[in-house]
């Protein structure tokens, strides 16, 4: 079924990695069958950027170098709000959080973040690295330009509890991971990150990050 031309909405994805000697898993959940938008598929937490994500106070900012990637595509304090809403949304959709111990925000507090700062804790954005971005193409029912982090599971707070947007959550090794019901992006990612964990070069001096998107009935890889 085709749908109308709409805008993709800014949105942020976290692959969480587990790393066991040399043996890596990565965080994968399955969208439910009512979803319009990839129903029954496995993909990592992941969504829109809210208006909450603008306003967080993070327990330490985005690296120099994933901030300067990130403002390729975006402006600088878009670039923190789409790292919140990685953050955000892998907890509200997975129940860890990837936080720090952080000072207790002056004024209201958010309902979205309460959880955080009722713990002490904030969004921890200099553990975040971007390797990623992909915009679903036209005629999708919904419309992402996303944003893809990774991050790695000892930086992370709380246990397996989902708010029901996705099931079946647990640790996958990225060979099983590519085997199961998943978005084509989805599976480029991870071969990207089983790319990245086998030749760990300083990720702090990489100049750019790959962009998939399709222009006219053609798809494009390039850097940016």
């Amino acid at each position: 079924m085709k749908y109308r031309a709409i805008r993709p909405k800014d949105a942020a994805t976290l692959a969480l990695i587990r790393r066991d000697g040399r043996r890596a898993t990565v965080l994968m959940g399955q969208r439910g069958r009512e979803q319009v938008f990839m129903p029954e598929r496995y993909v990592f937490p992941g969504g829109g950027v809210e208006v909450c994500d603008r306003y967080v106070r993070p327990a330490g900012e985005l690296r120099d170098g994933v901030a300067r990637r990130l403002a390729r595509s975006c402006t600088p304090a878009r670039a923190r709000s789409l790292a919140a809403a990685a953050i955000r949304e892998t907890y509200e959709e997975t129940g860890l959080m990837l936080a720090a111990p952080g000072a207790t925000p002056d004024g209201k507090v958010r309902p979205e973040w309460r959880d955080f700062h009722d713990r002490g804790l904030a969004p921890a954005f200099n553990k975040l690295d971007y390797i990623y971005r992909a915009v679903t193409p036209p005629g999708s029912p919904r419309r992402f330009n996303a944003r893809f982090f990774m991050a790695f599971a000892e930086d992370v707070q709380g246990d397996i509890a989902g708010n029901g947007e996705l099931h079946d959550i647990g640790w996958v090794p990225i060979a099983e991971a590519l085997k199961m019901p998943i978005p084509h992006i989805t599976g480029v990612v991870l071969r990207e990150i089983d790319r990245l964990l086998r030749d760990p070069a300083a990720r702090d001096n990489v100049d750019a990050t790959p962009y998939f998107h399709r222009v006219g009935k053609k798809y494009i890889l390039k850097m940016e």
